[in-house]
């Protein structure tokens, strides 16, 4: 692999919307990473980025600036159907990736990626920022230590608002989106991947989905789904879009304990969540201490700091290509399991 041995990791950041300002902070404090370019299709973000980035070179164009910078990594967060144009491009400059889910909407693209990555000595990693968790890594850890013993159960589910529109609304563009089941439930089948991780990949998925609004019955606000692991056990992955504020849950149960965890706040990036976890070991309940605060922005953080410990040679904690494939995947195939009504098998 390429390795990144000088003081800092020079990334170039391409998309500084909502989202992107996100990343753009936590590259700003991330040490041993510069946030040295920013490219930006809208002049607003632009401007925005101008003012409290003014070391930074800004682009309009992604392109110029992959050509035109000397970067080390490129963290590309667009538009979901954008991705896989955006990711070739810096792939082919020679940037390590770290790409925003999905990793594209189509499953020969994602391919074709993994393949350009590999084949260049480059890192591709996804943002699945949950794996960088207190509350819900601190559940894998558990799992993996043995504490529930064999997982044989496991219950995610999100109760929220309904998503924000998106520049343009491409959100609610099922062109531009693929589906929603891509654009938030795709953190949960990582999830529930990752948790049954030692059971072994899923074996197929059931799924079914309905809709809050009558004139918008493609946009699928209610959603659920069963995975099937090889050791016997499930996943039941579910949410809705059509409650308030942001609140989500885990339950797992093994062959000789369970897990509990909760995180609610006003809305998916507050800085002062609610959150919990029980451990039952058969016996009695405990009250786990979490030492960090989790939520989406603070585990942003976490994974820039992870990127820069990876292309420097540590082992990636965060997800890889692969695991993005894997999460793609999952969720076309709940959408075929929608469509048809059928159990789809991997």
């Amino acid at each position: 692999m390429k390795l990144i041995e000088k003081k800092a990791v020079r990334f170039g950041l391409i998309g500084c919307g909502a989202w992107g300002t996100q990343h753009a902070s936590a590259i700003a404090k991330t040490p041993g990473a510069e946030l040295a370019a920013i490219a930006d299709s809208s002049e607003q973000n632009l401007e925005a980025a101008r003012a409290a980035y003014g070391k930074a070179a800004i682009y309009a164009d992604y392109r110029q600036m992959l050509t035109g910078e000397k970067l080390d990594v490129a963290a590309i967060v667009l538009p979901s159907h954008l991705h896989y144009e955006a990711a070739k491009a810096a792939l082919a400059a020679g940037c390590h990736l770290l790409m925003e889910k999905p990793l594209c909407l189509r499953l020969d693209h994602c391919d074709e990626l993994i393949a350009q990555a590999q084949e260049n000595g480059l890192l591709l990693a996804i943002v699945q920022q949950f794996r960088m968790s207190s509350l819900w890594g601190k559940i894998r850890e558990l799992v993996n230590d043995g504490a529930i013993g064999d997982p044989r159960y496991c219950l995610i589910d999100l109760w929220r608002n309904p998503f924000r529109l998106g520049t343009d609304g491409w959100r609610y563009d099922l062109n531009r989106s693929g589906s929603w089941i891509l654009e938030e439930t795709i953190h949960f089948f990582d999830l529930a991947r990752w948790y049954f991780e030692k059971a072994g990949d899923p074996t197929s998925v059931f799924a079914t989905a309905g809709h809050q609004r009558d004139d918008r019955p493609e946009l699928q606000d209610h959603f659920s789904a069963t995975l099937h692991f090889p050791n016997g056990g499930y996943a039941v992955v579910s949410q809705t879009l059509g409650g308030y504020e942001h609140h989500m849950s885990v339950k797992m149960a093994g062959a000789k304990g369970a897990l509990w965890a909760n995180w609610s706040g006003a809305m998916d990036r507050t800085l002062h969540p609610d959150f919990s976890l029980k451990y039952f070991d058969g016996k009695q309940v405990q009250n786990l201490q979490i030492t960090r605060t989790p939520g989406e922005v603070f585990e942003l953080e976490d994974q820039l700091a992870d990127m820069v410990s990876a292309v420097r040679g540590a082992t990636l904690r965060g997800a890889t290509g692969i695991d993005g494939r894997w999460a793609v995947d999952m969720c076309l195939k709940a959408q075929e399991s929608v469509k048809t009504g059928n159990v789809i098998r991997f």
